[in-house]
């Protein structure tokens, strides 16, 4: 194993002394509060956990649920509100709209606004609230299941770790967005998560891999991309059991609302506007890129098929690669970012997958090489950061040169392949733990 080392300084100097006053205050002060947290009593810890989980959330949302316009107050999760709405009253659910002035259509298939039905019996406000809160937890429940690696090395400390680590990934861009607008992200890329991870979660003990990224299916199209994945691999029970469990809830869902069923594949499915402008800020796929910059028309089209094709190969084989090695996290934040890069469609908060990217590439020890904290560090840092709007902002200067504004527009697209590179970094580091397939069926499917 090879270990990164701090480069000592020389004897008897300020570096050495200031080092040796830091490793003496760090050992008696960090050793005696993590003695001391450790002795509490296990609700005591995790609800020192919950408090902190809940101080850092309180910024994006007192931002975006307390300060935020009223008329964009969690707009998406009205639309999802208005389809269990339109089902209970029999109004079509593809030509409804939310009100003025977003005026926003429901998009996505049937299932979904099945699903939404429950959201229609309580108020729209107190919707918001309760999909927030939702939304903090499963975006705790992704960093619990991306991190276990480390954060099960912390022993009793494992609480306090999960809600240090959970803290920033809540102020990310994609995830803060996500909360802004109410979405839908954070549960796809936990579903998805879970169904993959190895070992597999308690939970799911009685529960055949590929039922979750199925449903998840059903909800929402991109996370069609980890069948690919299990095809790429010869996983055909697990990519039988997801495309199955698609089709059978879509069939049911056909027969409980025929008609909203031919209005979604038969008609709304085919029309990106429905989505909103894609050749907006927001959609940082790489079509999205390539509808700011050019080219257009056919060439256009060529060249996204092309880039399409390339980045589908690299990703494709660095999940593989992970699968082989036994590396869960890793092969589902490769996947993950295939939903994003590889959509014609994929807003900002669709990189809610970034989280998941974080801690694939921390790994289970990174303290042993410290090149793993400064590259997570790094893609963490890159996305806390609004750089597409800052990017609107200098492209509205007239007079200031365009090529920096358009490379802070389409930055989270080169921060994903950013990540998609420090993935496959990290994939060639050593880590203690990487082995981590237990589950014989998934062996065996090798």
């Amino acid at each position: 194993m090879t270990t990164t080392t701090r480069p000592a300084a020389p004897p008897g100097s300020r570096t050495a002394r200031w080092w040796s006053a830091a490793a003496r205050v760090g050992r008696r002060y960090g050793s005696g509060f993590a003695a001391r947290f450790g002795r509490l009593p296990s609700p005591a810890r995790w609800s020192v956990a919950v408090l902190v989980i809940a101080l850092a959330a309180s910024l994006p949302v007192l931002r975006y649920l307390v300060f935020w316009p009223m008329d964009q107050w969690q707009v998406d999760v009205e639309v999802y509100r208005e389809a269990g709405v339109s089902i209970l009253t029999g109004r079509p659910i593809y030509s409804a709209m939310t009100e003025a002035p977003q005026l926003l259509p429901f998009t996505y298939p049937p299932f979904a606004a099945i699903l939404a039905i429950p959201l229609a019996f309580l108020p729209f406000g107190v919707i918001g609230w309760l999909w927030t809160l939702a939304q903090v937890a499963a975006t705790t429940a992704i960093v619990w299941y991306a991190g276990w690696r480390l954060i099960h090395r912390t022993g009793t400390l494992a609480p306090l770790t999960l809600a240090l680590l959970t803290a920033p990934m809540l102020w990310l861009h994609p995830v803060s967005d996500g909360l802004r607008f109410g979405q839908v992200n954070a549960f796809m890329v936990l579903a998805c998560l879970m169904d993959l991870r190895r070992p597999r979660p308690g939970v799911l003990r009685r529960i055949p891999p590929g039922v979750l990224v199925g449903i998840a299916m059903s909800i929402k199209l991109t996370p069609g991309v980890f069948v690919i994945h299990y095809l790429v691999n010869r996983r055909w029970k697990e990519a039988a059991t997801a495309v199955g469990t698609a089709v059978g809830v879509t069939v049911g869902s056909w027969l409980l609302l025929p008609e909203a069923s031919f209005a979604f594949w038969g008609g709304a499915l085919q029309d990106p506007a429905r989505l909103g402008p894609n050749a907006g800020t927001s959609n940082q796929s790489i079509r999205g890129f390539l509808l700011r910059v050019g080219p257009d028309g056919l060439a256009g089209n060529i060249l996204w098929l092309v880039l399409v094709v390339v980045v589908g190969v690299i990703g494709y084989s660095l999940a593989r690669r992970a699968f082989r090695a036994g590396d869960s996290i890793s092969e589902v934040a490769a996947v993950g970012l295939m939903a994003v890069l590889l959509s014609p469609v994929a807003w900002i908060h669709h990189l809610h997958w970034m989280v998941v990217v974080v801690f694939a590439v921390l790994g289970a020890a990174p303290w042993q090489d410290r090149r793993r904290l400064w590259a997570a560090g790094a893609i963490t840092v890159f996305f806390l950061c609004r750089m597409p709007w800052w990017g609107i902002s200098w492209l509205n200067q007239p007079s200031w040169p365009e090529f920096p504004g358009r490379v802070l527009q389409n930055a989270d697209t080169f921060g994903s392949l950013l990540a998609l590179g420090l993935l496959w970094w990290a994939l060639h580091r050593p880590d203690p733990v990487r082995r981590e397939v237990t589950d014989r069926t998934t062996v065996e499917a090798r």
